[in-house]
């Protein structure tokens, strides 16, 4: 029987969970950071974010008409 055995299964690490580095820079994880490795890299996903860095490509907006239009 091993150690994990007796914690509860929400406490058990999962491999793949064990293995997961960074998205940033690629280092392990940091429990505090969690999915990041430190608060650099958070603020650098955050900056990514904020600046639109991270865009689903979809359809073009339609233009909406404006007050002056109508």
């Amino acid at each position: 029987m091993s150690a994990n055995d007796n914690k509860p299964r929400a406490e058990r690490p999962t491999p793949a969970k064990r293995e997961r580095k960074c998205p940033i820079c690629g280092k392990p994880r940091s429990q505090a950071y969690d999915p990041f490795c430190s608060k650099r890299c958070a603020d650098i996903d955050l900056h990514r974010w904020l600046k639109g860095g991270y865009v689903i490509p979809g359809a073009p907006a339609k233009d909406e008409p404006s007050d002056e239009e109508e």
